[in-house]
């Protein structure tokens, strides 16, 4: 399932894509059609997410709500503008992984190493900007480039719930746990569901409602992190790497934690959630020298301290990294450093 920074990722895409323009909203599965409708030829006018959810307002004063689940993505096709504030501090894009759209992207410091980091499972395999401008790319929680279209727009590939479409751009979701047009009052119903993102405005009551809220809670603090009501955009990568840099036991109970290890775990989420908008990756580990930043940058098994490593010794402590089922879903943890 696509984690806070791939949403975040998406919607500023379409906020430099759609945002001022008139779009063609239809759907070519069918499913979508009445709610396709409703805003069909409108002005997008915002682009928002938060957490897993996002939101684009039209000037009708509707608004279309997504949430990807485990198998929603969409595809970008025609001559796409890249947001530049997912561009780095030195002016180039991160080390994103979306394919034949970006700049080179260079290891910390700017080293003379300014060739691409190729990412070994084809997620980042890097070209020129502009080369070719009318691509096609998808955008989940991998974002991989597909065939450029030799027709505009590109015919409809595979069940497409809606398709978005201005005389440039085309963005085709499909797999979707949801997808409907929706008032703005519902908008602010789904919302204040939601726990806070760091994303959407990192403030002092942002941190303080997730502090109170953790800590008043029994239920474990694997599960907690996970909880989109405690807070927003965390998935099973981030819940296990932030667990392990707060070298915190996974089923310690929220209530049991003190102030300063529960506002700890806010403040990392902020600064993790930070370089995934801006790089693409879910990069977890710290201080890493240029050569060891420029494999993990290539390579997701160089990338993460505990995620996906069962079975193998932990790298602090040598200690085997172990897998449980916890909540539904996989837990990786080291059972010495987080003990």
């Amino acid at each position: 399932m696509p984690e806070g920074h791939s949403v975040h990722r998406i919607t500023r895409q379409f906020a430099a894509n759609f945002v001022g323009r008139a779009v063609s909203v239809s759907s070519p599965q069918g499913r979508f059609a009445s709610d396709a409708a409703l805003i069909d030829g409108q002005v997008m006018t915002d682009a928002h997410a938060v957490g897993k959810q996002m939101f684009l307002e039209f000037a009708n004063g509707l608004w279309l709500r997504v949430h990807l689940g485990m198998y929603g993505a969409w595809d970008f096709a025609g001559d796409i503008q890249w947001d530049a504030t997912l561009a780095s501090a030195n002016g180039r894009m991160g080390q994103t992984n979306q394919r034949g759209t970006v700049l080179p992207a260079v290891s910390p410091g700017g080293s003379d190493e300014d060739a691409p980091i190729l990412d070994s499972a084809g997620e980042n395999s890097l070209h020129s900007i502009g080369a070719p401008r009318r691509t096609r790319v998808r955008m989940a929680e991998s974002e991989k480039a597909q065939s450029p279209s030799e027709t505009w727009p590109p015919e409809p590939v595979g069940q497409v719930r809606a398709r978005l479409l201005t005389d440039e751009v085309c963005a085709d979701l499909r797999g979707p746990t949801a997808c409907e047009v929706i008032d703005a009052a519902r908008v602010a119903e789904v919302i204040d569901r939601l726990g806070p993102d760091p994303a959407d405005g990192d403030t002092p009551d942002d941190e303080q409602r997730f502090v109170s809220t953790v800590r008043r809670k029994p239920t474990v603090i694997a599960l907690l992190l996970m909880d989109q009501t405690v807070v927003s955009g965390i998935g099973n990568v981030y819940r296990a790497e932030m667990l392990y840099r707060a070298r915190l036991n996974p089923h310690t109970p929220g209530r049991q934690l003190t102030e300063e290890t529960a506002r700890g775990l806010w403040r990392d989420w902020v600064h993790l959630l930070r370089l995934g908008i801006e790089t693409g990756q879910m990069m977890t580990m710290d201080d890493l020298d240029a050569d060891a930043y420029r494999a993990a940058m290539a390579n997701r098994a160089d990338r993460h301290w505990v995620y996906k490593r069962e079975g193998l010794p932990c790298r602090t402590c040598g200690t085997h990294i172990v897998l449980e089922e916890l909540g539904g879903r996989k837990l990786y943890w080291c059972p010495r450093c987080q003990a």
